[in-house]
């Protein structure tokens, strides 16, 4: 089982960035890939970018551009990039993992708040 802590959140203005970090502990070794969502306030958890333990990523298309996710395989922690941060970034981050064996459920942090304002 893996437990994950997200932190780097904050409230910020528009234009500006943060890091996001992720770390994994527990049973590490079993990881395949590692990633971040978001939910605005009152929206469902969109996919926003993951990368794999090899280090290929994968961005939806309003991450593209401004984010970028990168591993610290030594730290089990995964970070996320946000620049020129907008209003509708505002929302809760997760972090999740995914073992190899896609059978395994996901494992989820806690979040943690970015508020942009204008």
């Amino acid at each position: 089982q893996v437990q994950l802590v997200e932190s780097g959140g904050g409230s910020v203005q528009a234009g500006e960035s943060l890091r996001l970090s992720c770390e994994a502990s527990g049973i590490t070794s079993k990881l395949n890939h590692m990633g971040w969502y978001h939910q605005a306030p009152g929206e469902e958890r969109d996919f926003v970018a993951s990368i794999t333990r090899a280090g290929a990523t994968n961005y939806a298309d309003p991450a593209k551009g401004r984010f970028t996710i990168s591993v610290d395989a030594a730290k089990n922690t995964i970070y996320l990039q946000m620049n020129e941060l907008k209003s509708e970034d505002t929302g809760v981050y997760y972090c999740d993992s995914q073992n190899i064996r896609i059978t395994d459920p996901p494992s989820w942090g806690q979040g943690t708040q970015v508020t942009v304002s204008s």
